[in-house]
């Protein structure tokens, strides 16, 4: 995979061809703040367990949620969201105004394949993956040929970026595992349009 520094040396260029650019940088933060961070939001968000309707039928979704916006001075935000903000916006130079958390309690705990819908993001801006806790394995497919497929490991402390066209392009998800892992924190960076409140996935 090719090597390119945007905002620190160990980034890894994914994807970066005219379907979009997926960019992965392990060790984003470091561990001391990714354990504080996780051990923060476990025991302050305000964790949902919610139901949608997937396959003609109403599920559970497997993980908890919880969602946040950056720019209504109104809503509480947990100190540390707020720092994890600040960080990523700052290395990103993009205006984030949310954030979705998702809470991964055991290895069968995951996310179907999918794309944000568009109409819930603002053009051109990207989404950004700040990973917490325990490491999972993120799936990316390719919608229309050529059908490349791959896989990420998405390490305590990393940071993972979509372009808006990689949601146009490509399916991301994380799937179940057998394996025995620990408990996962993602925290979602998006530019939401202004009036949108839609669910924050993934």
């Amino acid at each position: 995979m090719a090597q390119l520094s945007l905002f620190e040396p160990r980034e890894t260029v994914l994807v970066n061809d005219a379907r979009g650019r997926i960019v992965y940088t392990p060790a984003f933060v470091s561990e001391y703040e990714a354990d504080h961070w996780f051990r923060e939001l476990r025991r302050v968000a305000e964790w949902k367990a919610e139901r949608r309707v997937m396959y003609d039928r109403e599920l559970d979704v497997p993980r908890l949620t919880a969602r946040y916006r950056l720019d209504d001075s109104v809503e509480p935000l947990p100190p540390c969201l707020r720092l994890a903000a600040e960080r990523v916006v700052r290395a990103l130079q993009v205006p984030f105004t949310s954030i979705g958390l998702n809470l991964y309690r055991s290895g069968h705990d995951s996310v179907a394949p999918h794309n944000d819908h568009l109409h819930e993001l603002e053009p051109g801006r990207p989404i950004a993956l700040l990973s917490l806790g325990s490491t999972r394995r993120m799936t990316i497919r390719a919608k229309q040929p050529p059908r490349r497929a791959f896989h990420t490991d998405l390490e305590r402390g990393s940071l993972f970026v979509m372009s808006y066209e990689t949601q146009i392009h490509y399916d991301h998800g994380i799937p179940k595992t057998e394996d025995r892992v620990g408990e996962r924190i993602s925290l979602a960076f998006r530019v939401r349009p202004q009036a949108s409140q839609a669910a924050a996935r993934y």
